[in-house]
């Protein structure tokens, strides 16, 4: 069996067009605001991704960038004004930061209507009620929207998701349920892994760690995700899975790199659109 590769960089690329042509109709531009706290190399890294993208889709990109040693205080008056900027429409506090922040603490003083990555509690519970219109976290959504890209449906698939993030796991399963997909959510304290992996149609692995789904765990002609991204020993990028016997089981799979990642950012682009359209009202 020879697996279709699911191109999330082509995919990315076609959302950033189809954002562009749409930004001709807006009467002004819109703006995503990035916060970068620190001097950590892969934040900065991809934090120009983000700007790059930015750019390509006619996006506006403004980034604020704060030295490690950063008060908490200070952060939080800098997310507090950006909240109240009416020329901000979408914020992005990029993680993680230096220790002596408290990550959940900043995530939640975005205002949920430009809570563009979709982690404020507002955005994930109306995720989990199955509110379409939601702002969902971008990983999660970007798994649907390539399936959707690739012709895969999920309706009355069985689904099973490795991880159990509130990033990834859980809005994923929120999403995949509204779509009509039977889940089920993997974790460290899943009792027979393999057999689960084995129940999958569609199998998202979202670990964190390499090699916790065998390959011989999946069953041959299942749809499969890798959302994990590891720098190995040698500098080159790997997902969770073990790409090379996986795909030769599976019917369709994503890279790592060029599955995911670009998906994410492609999400965060549309959230942004539709942060900036409904808050200004907007069309286009």
């Amino acid at each position: 069996m020879s697996a279709a590769i699911l191109d999330g960089t082509a995919a990315a690329a076609a959302i950033r067009e189809e954002l562009a042509a749409r930004a001709a109709a807006w009467p002004g531009p819109l703006t995503l605001a990035v916060v970068l706290v620190g001097d950590d190399p892969a934040s900065a890294v991809y934090v120009r991704n983000k700007e790059k993208a930015c750019k390509k889709a006619g996006i506006r990109s403004v980034a604020h960038r704060l030295p490690a040693d950063t008060p908490e205080a200070d952060l939080r008056t800098l997310v507090a004004s950006l909240n109240a900027d009416p020329e901000v429409d979408g914020i992005l506090v990029q993680l993680p930061l230096p220790r002596h922040l408290p990550e959940r603490e900043i995530l939640d003083l975005i205002v949920p209507e430009k809570d563009v990555d979709g982690f404020h509690p507002v955005n994930q519970g109306r995720v989990l009620l199955g509110d379409r219109a939601a702002l969902a976290p971008c990983t999660p959504a970007g798994v649907l929207e390539l399936l959707r890209r690739n012709d895969i449906p999920v309706t009355g698939k069985r689904a099973v998701i490795v991880g159990r993030s509130s990033i990834v796991g859980r809005p994923l399963a929120a999403l995949l349920i509204a779509a009509d997909a039977t889940v089920t959510v993997c974790h460290t304290k899943t009792r027979d892994l393999a057999a689960e992996v084995a129940r999958a149609e569609v199998l998202v692995v979202a670990a964190g760690r390499r090699h916790v789904v065998k390959p011989e765990w999946i069953t041959p002609g299942a749809v499969v995700v890798d959302v994990g991204i590891h720098r190995l020993d040698d500098g080159t990028l790997a997902g969770d899975l073990d790409f090379a016997p996986t795909a030769e089981r599976a019917s369709a799979i994503t890279p790592v790199p060029g599955g995911i990642g670009p998906m994410t950012i492609a999400m965060l682009l549309t959230n942004t659109v539709r942060a900036g359209l409904a808050r200004r009202g907007w069309t286009g």
